[in-house]
């Protein structure tokens, strides 16, 4: 395996948000990832708002998390929306809150309007007891470096727990190497999430060692038995 991680699959199977967002997900399928998330101990499930009341459910007295998504994938509803959104995600049981940015404003360097919308929805967040996790996706392969940049400094002026590169819904690609190093270096108070067409083991370390703290991926299970066929599984 070409990495020089000294991740094991323990390590890296407590960093995957397992996630299923494809729109046309059954219950079945949603259950699955659940029971797959608990048997390889994975940190968290990603599911949209119409499961999350049974993810919740079936994670109780789990260590695993909920996350739930807001304004996926395009990031521009209102910021009403998205704090109604937030509220919802957070009552049918969500732990962590991943929202997508307002592209046009980070485009535009719209800071004023970006800024008051993450606070709007990191109040309700923080207002949950336990708080919430805001993780904000910045659809990193859509930006210049300069608007990268940007985008990590509202978030990190903003407070949010994670940045997070991308939906991986968008054409223009994913998570890499490079764009997590920058968010890192740009943003060292904001914990990272790559995400966006990770497949492999030998992806997810590489992002890790990059300074990711999180990674998104449909692929975990995938991901630990490689890591198990390289004797480096979970034991």
């Amino acid at each position: 395996m070409a990495s020089e991680s000294a991740t094991t699959g323990n390590d890296l199977a407590s960093r995957i948000d397992h996630t299923l967002l494809k729109a046309e997900a059954t219950r079945a399928d949603i259950l699955r990832v659940c029971d797959e998330a608990v048997a390889y101990g994975f940190h968290a499930v990603c599911v949209n708002a119409r499961w999350l009341s049974v993810v919740a459910d079936r994670l109780h007295e789990t260590p695993v998390q909920v996350a739930g998504v807001v304004s996926l994938p395009l990031g521009a509803d209102t910021t009403k929306i998205k704090e109604a959104q937030a509220k919802e995600a957070i009552y049918a049981g969500a732990d962590e809150i991943d929202m997508v940015a307002d592209l046009a404003a980070i485009i535009e360097g719209d800071g004023r309007y970006l800024l008051h919308q993450l606070m709007t929805v990191l109040r309700v967040c923080r207002t949950m007891r336990p708080p919430v996790l805001l993780k904000l996706i910045i659809e990193s392969a859509v930006l210049t470096q300069e608007q990268k940049i940007f985008a990590c400094q509202i978030g990190r002026q903003a407070g949010v727990d994670f940045l997070k590169t991308s939906t991986g819904m968008h054409p223009a690609g994913g998570a890499t190497v490079e764009d997590v190093r920058l968010m890192k270096e740009t943003a060292p108070q904001c914990r990272i999430k790559a995400a966006g067409g990770i497949k492999t083991a030998t992806q997810a370390l590489a992002l890790v060692d990059a300074g990711a703290d999180r990674i998104g991926t449909s692929a975990g299970v995938a991901i630990i038995e490689e890591m198990r066929e390289h004797g480096r599984g979970i034991h």
